[in-house]
């Protein structure tokens, strides 16, 4: 196939709109269901690079939900407590722990699940039954994956009535290694952002505590992937082989510090029992959970506690999630990684992130100021890496 009609470009009025090839070669896709759109193929294209970028890395299956060309999570397949599943609506999924790739997708669409109503799938690996299911019964534009067993292909037909997009695209396609692109009728040009993320990026330790785990190694190689292809500025924080909170798309560095952190926040708490024993009906849907939850973890909880709202949601009216009980929870998080896409020009975001139970940091450094952030992570003994390297992505 050597370029695809789209429907339109990014809004109606935008048309004619396809995607081909410069050198018209054939596109390294195939359309397996679906038509998907011009946004549809932006996720597709840039997710994808993601989750292949995580398996070279790390050498572990990687899953990621993008919305608007962003991620709004990505994870390893790593095997998934008890705890985590019912965080991740999944604990009843049956055959999880023995798919790598459902595990991965299962962490991935968890995490930030109001950001990933209606996303866009990657996955590093080939889509098997098990995932095929999980990703059948959540509101969805579409997926990318380098194969389909017949199974899982035969499920995800029938997700939107058989007009779901399914994409597969050849693992072994390497672009051109400049890319183009056109703003108000102007080329621009530039080459492709090749640069390899891994341990070695990590090696210019800069605080006094320079005792950097595994653990922490991977956590920040995935956070640095994540931010790669990540609307700047950006941040992300991971723990346990996945971005929890990724701050995108913000003029202010500290506003993406901000709202990374409230959403790795959210994610802790949402594994509180306070929120894993809410007491849904079960009539209520997993969309409408979701709302439920972001609202009851929020300022205005009384918006899902007041009599009249809270029995159209649950058996019984939950306890109030206190402030001071928020605080004291989140106080006993600890080992989180933060990357930041650039620099760090001030300590305050060092500051908000110890708020978030941030232990390492990696960064590409070269501020005026920092001395002044180096001094904030030793006042709480942070591990921080100065990477060298920006990961602007627009």
């Amino acid at each position: 196939m050597k370029e695809f009609e789209l429907k339109y470009g990014c809004n109606p009025n935008q048309k004619p709109a396809r995607i081909f090839m410069h050198d018209n070669s054939d596109l390294p896709i195939e359309i397996l269901c679906g038509r998907p759109g011009y946004i549809n193929f932006l996720d597709a294209f840039n997710s994808w690079q993601l989750v292949k970028e995580l398996k070279e890395a790390l050498g572990i299956p990687a899953a990621t939900s993008f919305k608007h060309v962003s991620p709004t999570s990505a994870a390893l397949a790593l095997p998934m407590s008890e705890q985590l599943k019912r965080a991740c609506f999944v604990q009843d999924v049956k055959g999880l722990d023995d798919s790598p790739m459902a595990c991965a997708y299962a962490r991935a669409r968890g995490t930030d699940r109001m950001s990933s109503f209606g996303d866009w799938i990657a996955l590093s690996d080939t889509c098997d039954a098990t995932t095929a299911k999980l990703v059948r019964r959540e509101v969805s534009d579409g997926i990318i994956a380098p194969g389909y067993t017949p199974e899982a292909l035969e499920i995800l037909k029938k997700k939107r009535n058989g007009s779901y997009n399914i994409v597969k695209i050849d693992p072994n396609f390497v672009p051109d290694p400049i890319e183009r692109k056109q703003v108000f009728g102007i080329t621009f040009e530039q080459g492709r952002n090749n640069f390899k993320i891994n341990a070695k990026l990590l090696e210019k330790i800069v605080t006094k505590n320079k005792t950097l785990p595994q653990n922490a190694v991977r956590d920040l190689i995935v956070s640095l992937i994540t931010l790669k292809y990540t609307q700047s500025n950006s941040v992300c924080f991971a723990v346990d082989g996945q971005a929890i909170g990724v701050g995108a798309g913000q003029q202010s560095r500290i506003h993406c510090t901000r709202l990374a952190g409230n959403k790795a926040d959210f994610w802790h708490l949402r594994q509180h029992p306070k929120v894993l024993d809410l007491p849904f009906l079960k009539t209520v849907g997993r969309p409408e959970r979701d709302n439920a939850i972001d609202v009851y973890l929020g300022e205005d909880s009384e918006e899902v506690l007041a009599d009249g709202v809270w029995q159209t949601l649950f058996s019984q009216r939950p306890e109030p999630f206190t402030r001071e009980e928020k605080k004291a929870y989140l106080s006993t998080i600890k080992g989180v990684a933060l990357g930041s896409d650039a620099f760090f020009p001030f300590g305050d975001n060092i500051e908000r992130a110890y708020r978030s139970g941030v232990s390492y940091v990696a960064q590409p450094g070269g501020s005026v100021r920092d001395d002044n952030v180096i001094e904030v992570c030793d006042k709480y003994n942070m591990v921080m890496a100065f990477t060298g390297m920006r990961l602007f992505h627009h």
